[in-house]
């Protein structure tokens, strides 16, 4: 592959070219479909491929040389997550218990990418319901990452993250209820924005209805701020999405942090776990931020303990799922859902109340905090990526000793963040950072990230070649 390959371009790269009529998109997405077709056996990135793609492409190719480009990512390839309905497709959830019929209504993120002429290549995997974070499920099996195809993916946007650090595509819409977007970012060295809760509208809404979010994954920031100019669009079909502002996401997203006050957290109501890599990591990038002009110190929310929190939500609605399966199609289930679900779906109601109180509270202190603060940085995940073989076993523990314990408290708090690539460690895999802004600000997460992306100055991957 060399450099000029459409499959390794940006969707700003294969845009600017589409207007100057030196490529078609007809062309950029058979590259992708190469790629696709020499790699994905070993990775399974893919739940189902879209058969009208082609199509699609041909007419994206007719629209640019009329001059009458439809929308902001006209013939960009693109991949939406099996957790979201897709007109002719079914959505199978990654489990062996769901209706194999296609859908008969896009879900307003798909919505507005057909609305943008957006070319979607197909439906990427996911765990089971967006359940766990190991990138595996009961419908599809294991999900490896591009760069070792001994290690996971993470998840649950296990198949999104995968198809972008393998260049099957430049713009990947995951979701996200407590690091699904911002985990495989960070173990596949990609870029995963979870915006403000209710930024990118959701219908059906699932299980974890209260916490969930969907949200562009790419190779660099200004394509998922691109991305998000398409899906970043009110729906009257979900009641709980923000006010439609249609705009910009990439304007002002190269002023830089210059000025800004940046808060290097290290607890969310408790202290996660950190390896060596994760703070060398971690301290680059601080160090990156003071020397593009921001201040930035060690500081504390003081939330409550956030464990405590998510652990009830998570728990009722993976109960609530069990509840709403077949009884002769529960055997089906990931054994680790039904055992989570049989664990702490037990909740009396005054007990989950007050969880959602806490979390209210939480939120608060949040809003308070960023009063001093414009923007936060951590850690995203404890390690990097580890064995996609390994049994899910202690699910619970797992949760906040290896999985999500740096993600799920902005899930709850309902702020846009944003992982990003931050290096490689010692073994060749990807290490990440995350940057953490007010709620509603997403602007400016996407302008802190952009800062540290462009100060890193780490060239595009392309693991798999």
């Amino acid at each position: 592959m060399t450099a000029t390959d459409p499959a390794l371009m940006s969707a700003e790269t294969l845009l600017a070219l589409y207007a100057r009529r030196a490529l078609s998109p007809v062309e950029a997405l058979k590259a992708v479909m190469e790629r696709v077709a020499r790699h994905n056996p070993a990775i399974n990135a893919f739940a189902t491929m879209n058969p009208q793609a082609l199509r699609q492409a041909g007419e994206s190719e007719a629209r640019w040389a009329a001059g009458r480009p439809m929308g902001v990512l006209d013939g960009v390839p693109c991949t939406v997550k099996d957790l979201l309905n897709m007109v002719g497709l079914p959505t199978r959830r990654g489990s062996r218990t769901t209706d194999p019929r296609p859908q008969t209504e896009d879900a307003p993120a798909v919505t507005g990418l057909k609305a943008s002429g957006a070319v979607i290549v197909g439906k990427t995997t996911t765990t089971e319901f967006g359940w766990k974070t190991p990138g595996d499920c009961p419908l599809h099996g294991i999900t490896r990452n591009p760069w070792d195809f001994k290690r996971t993916t993470g998840g649950s946007s296990s198949g999104a993250g995968a198809a972008a650090a393998a260049a099957f595509g430049p713009l990947h819409i995951g979701t996200d209820a407590g690091g699904s977007i911002r985990i495989p970012a960070a173990y596949c060295g990609i870029v995963g924005m979870k915006p403000s809760y209710g930024r990118v509208p959701q219908w059906p809404h699932g299980a974890f209805s209260a916490v969930a979010c969907a949200g562009p994954m790419a190779r660099g920031v200004r394509d998922a701020a691109l991305m998000l100019n398409a899906i970043a669009r009110a729906d009257v079909r979900d009641p709980l999405c923000l006010p439609d502002e249609p705009r910009e996401w990439r304007a002002g997203i190269e002023d830089g942090v210059r000025g800004m006050r940046i808060a290097l957290v290290r607890r969310w109501g408790y202290e996660p776990p950190l390896d060596a890599d994760g703070e060398a990591a971690l301290a680059r990038a601080a160090d990156i931020l003071r020397a593009e002009g921001a201040l930035v110190e060690e500081a504390d929310p003081e939330l409550p303990d956030t464990r405590q929190i998510f652990g009830r939500v998570w728990g009722v609605a993976l109960a609530k799922l069990v509840a709403s399966t077949p009884d002769g199609k529960r055997g089906d289930l990931d054994d680790g859902l039904d055992e989570v679900a049989r664990r702490e779906g037990g909740l009396p109601a005054i007990d989950f109340l007050t969880a959602d109180a806490l979390r209210v509270e939480a939120a608060h202190a949040m809003g308070l905090f960023h009063l001093r603060y414009d923007l936060i940085l951590t850690a995203a995940t404890p390690t990097a990526a580890f064995a996609a073989d390994q049994p899910t076993l202690k699910p619970t523990e797992a949760l906040w000793r290896d999985w999500a314990p740096w993600t799920f408290a902005q899930n709850l708090t309902r702020q846009p963040a944003i992982a990003l690539p931050a290096g490689l460690d010692e073994e060749g895999m990807p290490r990440a950072v995350q940057i953490v802004a007010a709620q509603g600000r997403d602007d400016l997460c996407l302008r802190g990230a952009r800062a540290l992306e462009r100060a890193l100055a780490m060239p595009e991957a392309n693991p798999v070649g």
